[in-house]
């Protein structure tokens, strides 16, 4: 029994390497092609893109670990099934739960460090990417501005750009909100370059072909168009460098979260978001368990023996996994169920599927 229990692991193991090698370089070089658009378009240090990179690592495990998990559950006993070696074992009268319970008790203890590294390094290491984040915009304005979504690094202004090409753009929105219940005041422009003055700590903005919303002297609380074929303003990223980072929900440890609930719970705030984080944390954990579950009767029935059919049949169930988790968070964040159903229910829906599917392979 011991040989037969090394071999199994032997081979789960085996899948397990390889598909946490290959997940690992996909995701890794994903992001090293935006560390080196950083590092070439918008000219930040080989060191501050290191430490974004190694602030990385951790979250991206929160992903790969379930995922290899349920792939090398895939590939190890798929290739076993392939090979008629289970039918084997099963005339020879030794259980499929025997066979399988080395590798549910390996997915438990990747579980329980899972738990460790969602609750204690992730969110260190996510804060730390953010405070390296706001470094780097305080020292080089430009890294701050991305293409295609709203910009709130600055004080006083919202910016929006559709395009942007090294120090020039096009398509250009500046926002300055004004107060609640009155307009912003609006400047568009078709396009531009940015110029950043490091000394003064001002990222000087020159637009081209636009039109600016300028206050009515005889009347402040509206505004008057005015064109323009070019236009200067001055941006002060000063400020910044004296910005503490607050830690979001995601960056605090599971010890900070329990702080915070009780802090919330005393003047009457609603803590559900908060619930939610810490539940939804301990659902991706132990994930890897759970995909154990489900995917060793799954990995039986289908007799795949092919690593890019198994590789995409475990995407396809990880894309129903998340899309499950994402939409009970949401229902969970707005307090319409308890995050402690809400969040798990991924888990039980997944576990009690592969729980069937189990006793009715492994009695059959």
């Amino acid at each position: 029994m011991r040989i037969l229990r090394n071999y199994i692991l032997k081979e789960f193991f085996s899948a397990f390497f390889l598909s946490l090698f290959i997940l690992t370089f996909v995701m890794i070089m994903g992001n090293m092609i935006k560390l080196a658009d950083l590092i070439i378009s918008k000219g930040i240090s080989l060191f501050s893109a290191g430490k974004l990179f190694f602030y990385m690592i951790p979250f991206l495990f929160s992903f790969i670990l379930p995922v290899s998990t349920l792939t090398a559950v895939l590939l190890s006993i798929g290739r076993l099934s392939g090979d008629n070696e289970l039918i084997a074992i099963r005339s020879s009268g030794i259980s499929l739960f025997k066979i399988l319970s080395p590798i549910i008790i390996v997915g438990l203890t990747m579980s329980l460090f899972a738990v460790i590294l969602n609750n204690e390094i992730i969110p260190v290491s996510h804060h730390k990417s953010r405070e390296t984040l706001v470094e780097i915009g305080s020292k080089n304005p430009l890294a701050a501005l991305e293409a295609g979504t709203f910009i709130t690094a600055f004080e006083k202004f919202v910016i929006f750009i559709y395009r942007i090409d090294g120090n020039k753009f096009s398509n250009i929105r500046i926002y300055e909100p004004q107060g609640p219940d009155k307009p912003p005041r609006t400047i568009i422009a078709k396009k531009g370059e940015f110029i950043v003055l490091p000394e003064k700590q001002l990222l000087k903005l020159k637009l081209i072909d636009g039109t600016s919303d300028e206050i009515n002297p005889s009347d402040p609380e509206n505004f008057y168009k005015l064109n323009f074929k070019t236009y200067f303003m001055n941006i002060d990223f000063k400020k910044q460098t004296m910005k503490e980072v607050k830690k979001k929900a995601k960056d605090m440890t599971l010890a900070e979260l329990r702080r915070e609930i009780d802090m919330f719970k005393t003047t009457g705030i609603n803590t559900a978001p908060l619930l939610t984080e810490i539940y939804k944390r301990s659902t991706l954990a132990f994930s890897c368990v759970i995909f154990i579950i489900l995917g060793a009767p799954f990995a039986m029935i289908t007799r795949r023996r092919e690593k890019s059919l198994n590789f995409g049949f475990a995407f396809l169930i990880m894309a129903f996994y998340y899309l499950l988790l994402i939409g009970f968070e949401t229902i969970s964040s707005e307090g319409q169920m308890n995050p402690v159903l809400a969040m798990n229910m991924p888990n039980i829906i997944f576990g009690i599927l592969g729980s069937g599917m189990l006793f009715k392979t492994c009695l059959s």
